[in-house]
């Protein structure tokens, strides 16, 4: 009996506490809208400044342009030459050169003419010329790299359109692998040329833009960076084209924009390094992907050690610059990996790898030293 009685106590005892706790929470918690949810970590972690990197550095993925870059197409050189000095900056690589006209003789002219040994290049292609050239358009593409490497552009970059917009003559996509283009990269190997591709990229950004997508505030800021199947192809048929495309073409040096283009799934990058030599992959704006899986990003570094080349894709900044040097360097725990209040690509945090030194230097300038000289 007297057990009975204790058992109605604590039952009516925990019905009592759930009820007073669901009551007062309803009044003294109000709904909070998430752009205005700002947490602050209560954790004591260990914060290890890191001003300069162990090795000077090599810049393989940024931008000089105003849409991208900082607007230092417009600005005093010398200002850019003091950020780069303080953040140890060896050189400097634009992607911004466009397709051979205008843009990139400006760009020649006042970056690499003024300090050839701290700038290269990059040259592009005009997809808009398609139309114009129809089925001959990878030839004549193939003629403008010439030209423009001619010219002084040390690379081709392929932007994003490659997959989902770019369209032939007759108004069809054209996938990354068309076969059309062949004539293209086959001269970017003839003429040591690496080509910078970016493709798909961010798998979010192919999702739903619902309450289980991680990047719904990005994509919101954003929606034109949406890319929903259908209309759009899907992000893996995206990816095998990258993949095909980068098999292909054995003697063509391929860098992997933003680590491989999935930076989600080091597995499927690690796999195309590992059958295919040719292809690299830079890190550039993707700190909050690899920070958060610290202990698959550090294995994936050691093990490709010698096919990651450093990139921020950030207007060229000291405090940028080191938080990436925080990042590859400490073991520091749980720190945020943009400058802003709310992290651009979604609310985590994320954990130094503490590369060691071998490793270091191959990623900050020997891979790329190898790659653009």
């Amino acid at each position: 009996m007297a057990f009975y009685l204790c058992a109605i106590g604590l039952s009516s005892l925990r019905g009592f506490c759930y009820h007073f706790y669901m009551t007062n929470s309803t009044k003294t918690a109000p709904e909070l809208n998430l752009r205005d949810f700002r947490p602050q970590p209560q954790l004591v972690t260990r914060v290890t400044p890191i001003r300069q990197p162990r090795f000077p550095v090599i810049d393989a993925h940024n931008h000089l342009g105003e849409s991208f870059g900082g607007g230092w197409d417009k600005r005093p050189l010398s200002q850019l030459l003091d950020i780069l000095d303080e953040a140890h900056i060896q050189q400097f690589v634009d992607l911004d050169g466009g397709w051979g006209e205008a843009i990139l003789h400006r760009r020649l002219d006042k970056f690499k003419t003024a300090v050839p040994d701290r700038f290269r290049i990059f040259g592009g292609i005009n997809w808009d010329a398609w139309p114009q050239h129809g089925h001959r358009f990878g030839d004549w593409a193939a003629r403008r790299l010439r030209q423009q490497a001619a010219r002084g552009a040390e690379g081709l970059k392929i932007w994003k359109p490659l997959g989902l917009h770019v369209r032939d003559h007759l108004g069809q996509l054209v996938t990354v692998d068309d076969p059309r283009l062949d004539p293209l990269w086959a001269t970017a190997g003839e003429l040591c040329l690496p080509v910078m591709i970016h493709v798909a990229d961010p798998a979010a950004f192919f999702e739903p833009v619902d309450n289980t997508n991680e990047r719904w505030e990005e994509l919101h800021t954003h929606p034109d960076w949406q890319f929903p199947s259908p209309p759009f192809p899907s992000f893996n048929s995206i990816m095998a084209g990258l993949a095909n495309l980068v098999a292909r073409h054995p003697q063509t040096t391929f860098i992997g924009a933003h680590v491989g283009c999935y930076a989600e799934n080091l597995a499927w990058v690690g796999q195309l390094l590992d059958q295919c030599p040719n292809f690299y992959v830079d890190i550039s704006a993707r700190l909050g992907e690899l920070g958060r899986q610290p202990y698959t990003a550090r294995r994936f570094f050691l093990r490709y050690a010698d096919r990651i080349l450093f990139g921020t894709d950030a207007p060229a900044n000291t405090d940028v610059y080191r938080r990436y040097y925080r990042f590859l360097e400490t073991d520091d725990e749980y720190f945020s990996y943009g400058l802003g209040k709310i992290p651009t690509q979604g609310r985590w945090r994320i954990y130094g790898l503490y590369l060691p030194d071998n490793v270091l230097e191959k990623v900050y300038r020997r891979n790329a030293q190898q790659i653009l000289n």
